[in-house]
């Protein structure tokens, strides 16, 4: 078998789901908080099957196989640079990264210390603070804070292991939003976002021997790189800018959340 064909690394084969629906993502209410997000047409979560059985420590030999996989290279959507259009990967991948991202949250009672430390009223309202820069994210208010400023006084509320989180990197992500993001006054909408895109992503199965509920998926964020450099999620580096690979074990499914930022859909 000649180099770089997909049997060379490690028998994963993959199919495109085109069939799988992503409720939290194309629900009316969902669309009208993305459009006012500045995200709404460049969030995209695609669903994938693979046939051999999932290891962890081989993390890296999975992904660069999806990305070298002959039903991936036609389906797997990113967002153009030059035009801002839909296109498919298009490119040869010579390397990749894979970085594990902790998947442990079972409740968005995770985030009840916004309203015990004063970011968040009892009234679910948002407290606004002075105007500052956190390049490139206006700061107006102390959730924005608590996300970004390092050296702000309420940074502590969260640990380096909290913020690692997948529930807290997608709530932030919402929180940040596009290039025209227009920020909620109250926390519900990004928390209500939040936890229906995590419970569409992330697969959980109650444990037979302790009956508690575990998640049972592995999450990546993940970049690719082809000869001219990185090429996945996009040639330009942001924040907002993200994939992530959420791949489920026992079903052998791989779901992949993408947002590239820049302006959304306004109308």
């Amino acid at each position: 078998m000649a180099a770089g064909e997909p049997g060379n690394l490690g028998g994963y084969y993959f199919r495109f789901l085109p069939q799988k629906t992503f409720q939290s993502l194309s629900a009316p209410e969902i669309t009208s908080r993305l459009r006012q997000w500045s995200m709404l047409g460049r969030i995209e979560a695609q669903a994938f099957g693979f046939d051999e059985t999932f290891q962890a420590y081989r993390k890296d030999d999975f992904v660069m196989a999806f990305f070298k996989d002959p039903n991936v290279i036609p389906n797997l959507k990113l967002l153009s640079d030059s035009s801002g259009q839909w296109i498919t990967l298009g490119t040869e991948v010579k390397k990749i990264e894979a970085i594990s991202v902790p998947c442990t949250q079972l409740s968005m009672s995770f985030f009840n210390r916004l309203y015990d430390e004063d970011i968040v009223r009892d009234s679910g309202h948002i407290v606004k603070c002075l105007d500052c820069f956190c390049d490139p994210f206006l700061i107006s208010d102390e959730l924005r804070k608590v996300l970004l400023m390092e050296d702000s006084e309420k940074y502590e509320v969260f640990s380096q292991t909290d913020r690692e989180e997948f529930l807290f990197c997608l709530f932030k992500h919402l929180c940040l939003g596009g290039a025209l993001c227009q920020y909620e006054d109250v926390i519900k909408p990004y928390l209500e976002t939040a936890k229906l895109i995590y419970k569409d992503l992330v697969s959980v199965r109650k444990n037979p021997q302790t009956k508690k509920i575990q998640i049972t998926s592995f999450v990546f964020k993940v970049t690719a790189y082809d000869t001219a450099g990185m090429c996945y999620p996009s040639r330009k580096n942001h924040e907002q800018t993200f994939s992530y690979f959420i791949v489920d074990p026992i079903r052998r499914h791989v779901h992949v959340l993408y947002h590239c930022f820049g302006v959304g859909e306004m109308s």
